[in-house]
């Protein structure tokens, strides 16, 4: 299981984001679970990256499946966008993939 751990103050703020596991869906290099979801949080730290002046750091540790992301506090609103549509599009496998998926928000 992909285990999603959105870390947010206490006025939802989101300062980081955890993603850690394999979906476990199908075999590897065939799981679309697991694809879908590496994806979208590959694509929203390259998003960042490439479409902001915001700081952060990232971590992989791909034989665990993990990435850590902690972003500088301060960020913009197109960063704020890009995390809003992160957490949506993996609600959304959520939903559909609940047994391989597991989104869960942290106050720190």
């Amino acid at each position: 299981m992909i285990k999603v751990t959105i870390y947010q103050n206490s006025e939802q703020k989101i300062s980081g984001f955890d993603l850690l596991g394999h979906a476990g869906y199908a075999e590897t290099g065939s799981d679309i679970v697991c694809a879908a979801v590496s994806a979208l949080a590959q694509n929203t730290v390259n998003s960042i990256e490439a479409f902001t002046q915001d700081s952060f750091t990232a971590e992989v540790d791909e034989e665990n499946g993990g990435l850590y992301v902690k972003l500088e506090p301060g960020y913009s609103e197109k960063t704020g966008l890009l995390l809003d549509s992160l957490i949506l599009g993996l609600q959304g496998i959520e939903e559909e993939y609940m047994e391989y998926v597991d989104v869960i928000f942290k106050e720190v």
